[in-house]
């Protein structure tokens, strides 16, 4: 009598690389469609993601013109050349590169899908990089260059300021016409820079451009951008000086900051449309498919049983590798908090069981502590890319409303929060990151840069929270104190300038 699961022999080989597949995927997907509805991420990585699936719809739908069975294997190919990244991010411990191979995948499936070959072409690899936005890009692009994006922004605002009247420019701060206006770090114009980035990456999937055209269109996106961010700085500095001519309009407040913003975002996707407006490139050559193209697919996907089921272990291997992040701080006891600050004894606090388990794990160190109504946290750490966290991160992935008001100037300079708990409690946060060699900054980005000038060293976030009923005279003499506590040197900053923070 024959075996009835001997005809089911063929299909186990491309059953068990299919399950390999979807093994290594489904952690990676799950970690990234948490990014969208996280509000630490603050990512509309979700809307990304219905356009590249609507594009993908919208061309795979349309009859195919030619066929092409090499293309076909490369993407396959290419899906199990995806186990190796994601092996790569599974040592690593670092859960953005185990989502970026999705983007393989993308272009993988158009591959497969053959959709630069259809009625309503696309670009494979222009969608699979479109799909990419999806990930939590701006704040990897923030804490990673957006120092430096804040330096090119203020440099460029200052020799456009100097066209009209003398400018004083000292970094980020620049001087013009008696106003003093700080280029804070919202303002490094990251979420402009990709928005047009991500305008750019759509047309290119619509329009196929050639290499030569491609470059020619990112380089004038970069420097789009870039000038945009500038002349939006500028309106906001010509605004605040000329306020009377305005009828007294503060254009740091809305509807005007997010008006200015808008047209500047505007005019500096004009160039874009205008480099995407020749047409569609790559022409087609239209023939029929041929007939055995089915027989064709399915011998694809052809693939023996030893093979198939050799990967699907090496993909559960891979799942169940152990984690071996190379930014892991040295190992470093918690921080000693002062006993007293000012006239408030410390009632120390605990760490929660994630915040335990996070330090155990990557290194680090990290104290808490209440001085009457005042808290105080702080982190030491010598991998500040991993380990340090703005309070709009940290605060709004436990339920909090968090918006940033500025940056401060006068004896400790700070970043500025109001955050509103989910009891409906207000506070007052402010931070400040300061290393082992006297360098303090406001921005987890500039620590960031900072710290990769100096791998190694290590950096303190001093984080105060104050209820927001308090006189904010009394939350700046209890930041004096901690100063004082923790044996801080005194600010190198100006104490006489109180600068105006132009807020993105």
């Amino acid at each position: 009598m024959r075996n009835p699961l001997v005809p089911l022999l063929p299909l186990l080989g491309p059953a068990a690389l299919i399950l390999g597949l979807g093994l290594l995927a489904v952690h990676p997907l799950l970690w990234l469609v948490g990014t969208w509805f996280d509000p630490a991420y603050d990512s509309h990585g979700v809307w990304v993601a219905a356009l590249t699936g609507g594009l993908l719809l919208w061309s795979a739908t349309s009859p195919l013109r030619t066929f092409n069975a090499r293309q076909r294997l490369s993407g396959l190919g290419l899906l199990a050349l995806t186990a190796a990244i994601r092996l790569l991010g599974q040592w690593l411990g670092v859960n953005t590169l185990g989502a970026a191979a999705l983007a393989v995948d993308v272009y993988a499936i158009g591959l497969l899908l053959e959709l630069d070959r259809r009625a309503r072409p696309l670009a494979p690899g222009w969608l699979a990089v479109l799909f990419a936005f999806a990930l939590p890009i701006e704040r990897i692009l923030q804490r990673c260059f957006g120092f430096a994006l804040q330096q090119l922004s203020a440099a460029g605002a200052c020799a456009t300021l100097g066209l009209g009247a003398p400018v004083q420019c000292a970094g980020i701060q620049l001087r013009w016409q008696g106003q003093t206006v700080l280029v804070d770090l919202p303002c490094s114009g990251t979420r402009g820079l990709l928005l047009l980035l991500l305008l750019y990456v759509a047309l290119a999937v619509l329009t196929r451009p050639t290499p030569g055209r491609a470059c020619w269109g990112a380089l004038l996106a970069l420097a789009a951008a870039t000038l945009g961010n500038s002349l939006r700085i500028v309106a906001l500095a010509v605004g605040l000086v000329h306020r009377e001519a305005l009828g007294g309009a503060d254009v740091l407040a809305e509807p005007w900051h997010s008006t200015i913003g808008l047209i500047a975002l505007t005019l500096s996707a004009l160039p874009i449309l205008l480099w995407a407006r020749p047409g569609r490139g790559g022409a087609i050559p239209v023939s029929a498919p041929p007939a055995n193209t089915g027989s064709d697919a399915l011998r694809l996907l052809s693939l023996k049983p030893l093979p198939g089921l050799a990967f699907l272990a090496a993909c559960g291997g891979i799942v169940a590798l152990p984690p071996r992040p190379v930014d892991v701080a040295r190992p470093q006891s918690a921080p000693q908090l002062p006993g007293y600050i000012a006239v408030f004894a410390a009632q120390p606090g605990a760490l929660t069981t994630q915040e335990r388990d996070y330090f155990t794990r990557h290194g680090g160190g990290a104290a808490r502590a209440t001085y009457g109504p005042y808290g105080l946290l702080v982190v030491s750490t010598s991998a500040p890319l991993r380990h340090l966290h703005a309070p709009e991160e940290c605060l709004a992935g436990a339920g909090h409303a968090v918006r940033y008001l500025g940056q401060t100037g006068g004896p400790v300079p700070s970043a500025v929060y109001r955050s509103t708990d989910p009891q409906g409690r207000v506070w007052r946060v402010t931070v400040t990151y300061v290393s082992e060699r006297g360098e303090r900054t406001t921005h987890v980005a500039e620590a960031v840069w900072r710290w990769l000038q100096a791998p190694g060293t290590t950096w303190r976030m001093i984080q105060r929270i104050a209820p927001w009923e308090l006189p904010v005279e009394a939350t700046e003499t209890f930041d004096v104190a901690v100063w004082r506590a923790l044996d801080l040197p005194p600010s190198p900053f100006p104490t006489h300038l109180q600068p105006l923070p132009v807020k993105l």
